[in-house]
């Protein structure tokens, strides 16, 4: 499973990167994550806003922080 947080860096990115490892990490879940910065890559998927959450290059959400038991439940469902 490949799991990538798209943004340039800012607060809610990082936010969602520890909630997206947290929720892997709680789900006892083998995933690649990655972390995608560059803006030309990040407007590639499309989203207008971020952060962006991306589970095996399917976008789950741009431009909010969704709860951890949302992450949780598509980290299952992608499974």
């Amino acid at each position: 499973m490949t799991i990538k947080i798209l943004g340039t860096g800012c607060f809610n990115c990082q936010k969602l990167e520890v909630l997206t490892r947290q929720a892997g990490e709680e789900l006892n879940i083998q995933a690649n994550f990655e972390k995608v910065t560059e803006i030309d890559k990040i407007v590639e998927y499309g989203i207008a806003r971020t952060p962006g959450l991306v589970i095996n290059e399917k976008v789950l959400c741009s431009g909010r922080i969704p709860p951890i038991s949302q992450i949780k439940t598509w980290i299952q469902e992608a499974e």
